[in-house]
């Protein structure tokens, strides 16, 4: 693994690390709102094995990544930087992106500047989503965004508290990456706080249909993965997408939520190799 270094489309760095062969398909992961390129690297290490160049980026005020001078946290903003990394690496690469980054990449494409990916892998995220589950999702990212944390341990607590499942599976030391220390003494989620802000305020209908719009716009080979127990992307959610893409291939994993990648990573990794090596010959060609 080496660490390496992008510039977004504000000129801020972008922090990344690489795994595999440098002059393979490029395979780029983009992480979930509030998460960090760290959260794939059990699927780094497949994707690498199996012969690919596998980047996972933080993005825009998330990680080691630099915050947006602006306060731009537009799902256009995220992909723009997206498209920034594409056209650094001089070659279409494949996208996986969970949640923010999937919904970043679908813009990106489907709208920004269709032909930048090689294709475009959506993990649980798709234009009709469920409001319950986002409601779910957003409250979590709020809810401390103040006070913060008396300790790690603390954070690792909330984390399993939303994320509930048998025994405790997330330990401080597990979850520091994942959160910085103030001056205050205080212990703080690893991002922006005005990243959440930004995202809450443009909910809606009308974000939703320029999503929808987005992806009937695609014309690269498109995989949907959802959580077969996510509360975010319904089975009703999923057969709408397909209606939008009809030459998308779906993968249901189950026993997976919302956060797919951590609660199957071994499924989920199965589901993306399988997905590049059947569309890796047919990339160019595909309309």
């Amino acid at each position: 693994m080496k660490q390496i270094q992008f510039t977004g489309a504000e000129g801020q760095t972008l922090a990344a690390d690489t795994m595999g062969v440098d002059d393979a398909l490029p395979v780029i992961l983009a992480h979930g709102g509030g998460q960090t390129r760290l959260s794939w690297r059990r699927t780094q290490e497949r994707l690498a094995a199996a012969g690919l160049r596998a980047i996972a980026i933080d993005l825009r005020g998330h990680g080691e990544s630099q915050w947006s001078s602006s306060g731009h946290y537009r799902i256009e903003d995220f992909a723009d930087d997206l498209l920034c990394v594409a056209h650094a690496l001089g070659t279409p690469p494949a996208l996986v992106g969970a949640s923010l980054g999937g919904l970043s990449g679908l813009i990106a494409e489907g709208e920004i500047r269709p032909g930048s990916f090689a294709s475009l892998t959506l993990v649980d995220i798709a234009p009709n989503m469920e409001p319950a589950g986002v409601a779910r999702v957003m409250g979590f990212m709020a809810a401390h965004l103040e006070t913060g944390f008396a300790s790690a341990e603390e954070a690792a607590e909330i984390v399993d508290s939303y994320r509930p499942r048998e025994g405790r599976r997330t330990t401080a030391e597990r979850i520091a990456p994942y959160v910085r220390k103030g001056q205050d003494g205080r212990w703080r989620w690893h991002w922006d706080p005005r990243f959440i802000t930004s995202v809450m305020s443009s909910r809606g209908e009308a974000r939703m249909e320029r999503l929808a719009e987005a992806a009937r716009r695609l014309a690269c080979p498109v995989h949907l993965i959802r959580g077969g127990s996510s509360d975010l992307v319904s089975p009703e959610g999923a057969a709408a997408f397909l209606d939008l893409v009809p030459h998308a291939r779906f993968t249901d994993i189950a026993g997976a939520g919302h956060m797919v990648v951590g609660d199957r990573n071994d499924a989920f990794a199965d589901a993306i190799l399988t997905f590049l090596q059947d569309t890796d010959q047919s990339i160019r060609g595909f309309a």
